[in-house]
């Protein structure tokens, strides 16, 4: 059995600590369980914070301030040794929803009063007893969807409230057979060394299956959305993304871990690509864009059965030339918390 119960642990309690908590007391949770000089990446207009209490101000505060009532669903709950670290350094990745009330505005984006989730992920190294780095991705187109905003030109597949894993297993708050995880880590590096690439020189859906079952889901950001089957997957996202691009670069990461029938990776960013046009209903450009992302996978068997992707489309649009919150909500400038 693998066993980062500890770094579970302190995640688990930080988690507790941060939705239990009122909004003024946010900067005070991140630095009773964060390292002072916390490194934080988070997804367009937020980036880089650099200090816990900084992101108890700059980003939670805000968030608690405008979606109310906040409660944290969880749907994959793991842990595991990042293997690019020679250290061996532990890693503890939860996703989900952050549901609440809509009440007040949350970066421009207008409140419905009604009930709003914000899809996010998250990665946090542990050492020494508490979280030392963290990237957490979110959602916020999808997010401006439900308050009856249209961010993108219609996308090729289906954005919905995304389900978890159609086995219900993904909230791994006990120890794992160790095996498990070095089965889903193996395979989740075949499929990288095959289609992060792109250049396998086979047809798309003889490369994809591979490493995917047929009955494969890919759950998408909104912009572009979520599809099933190979045969969708490539006709609905993966042929129309590589059509869309040219001089892709190779693929980098900055952690990359499994437990159990999960397993996922982020980078910062994850690669860069130029866009030569039809990507999303926008025209090229011909920038090189950087593309941050999260990945979450779920093996069944000897394939790979569903995948929770998260890209930060607002930063790659606006490497572009093009602001897609101002241009959305029509003000130039995100209002902060009071």
């Amino acid at each position: 059995m693998t066993d980062f119960q500890a770094e579970k642990q302190i995640v688990r309690a930080f988690y507790q600590a941060l939705d239990n908590a009122d909004s003024q007391r946010m900067p005070e949770v991140m630095s009773d369980h964060c390292a002072d000089d916390l490194l934080w990446r988070g997804f367009h207009p937020f980036g880089e914070i650099r200090g816990a209490a900084r992101v108890g101000t700059e980003f939670w505060q805000p968030l608690h301030y405008g979606l109310t009532r906040l409660q944290r669903r969880m749907d994959v709950f793991m842990a595991g040794h990042n293997m690019f670290d020679e250290t061996r350094g532990v890693w503890v990745c939860s996703m989900g929803h952050l549901m609440g009330l809509f009440d007040r505005p949350w970066l421009n984006i207008r409140p419905t009063g009604k009930m709003a989730f914000l899809r996010y992920c998250a990665f946090h190294k542990v050492a020494g007893g508490r979280i030392v780095e963290t990237a957490m991705y979110f959602d916020i187109p999808h997010l401006m969807m439900q308050a009856g905003l249209d961010p993108f030109p219609p996308q090729t597949a289906a954005h919905l409230v995304q389900p978890g894993p159609l086995t219900h297993d993904g909230l791994m708050f006990d120890a794992q057979p160790a095996e498990a995880g070095r089965k889903t880590l193996a395979l989740i590096n075949a499929m990288v060394a095959v289609l992060g690439q792109w250049d396998s020189r086979m047809p798309l859906e003889q490369e994809l299956a591979q490493t995917w079952a047929d009955d494969m889901l890919w759950w998408g950001p909104a912009g572009i959305g979520a599809t099933y089957t190979i045969d969708r997957y490539a006709k609905q996202h993966s042929a129309v993304f590589r059509a869309g691009f040219g001089e892709r670069s190779r693929t980098r990461h900055i952690c990359r871990l499994a437990e159990g029938h999960f397993g996922g990776f982020f980078g910062w960013p994850n690669f860069s690509a130029t866009p030569t046009g039809g990507f999303m209903g926008m025209p090229a450009t011909g920038k090189p864009g950087d593309f941050r992302v999260i990945d979450i996978y779920r093996r069944q068997e000897g394939k790979l059965a569903e995948n929770w992707v998260f890209i930060d489309l607002l930063h790659f649009w606006d490497q572009q030339g093009v602001d897609i919150l101002a241009r959305t909500t029509g003000i130039d400038e995100a209002c902060v918390y009071p």
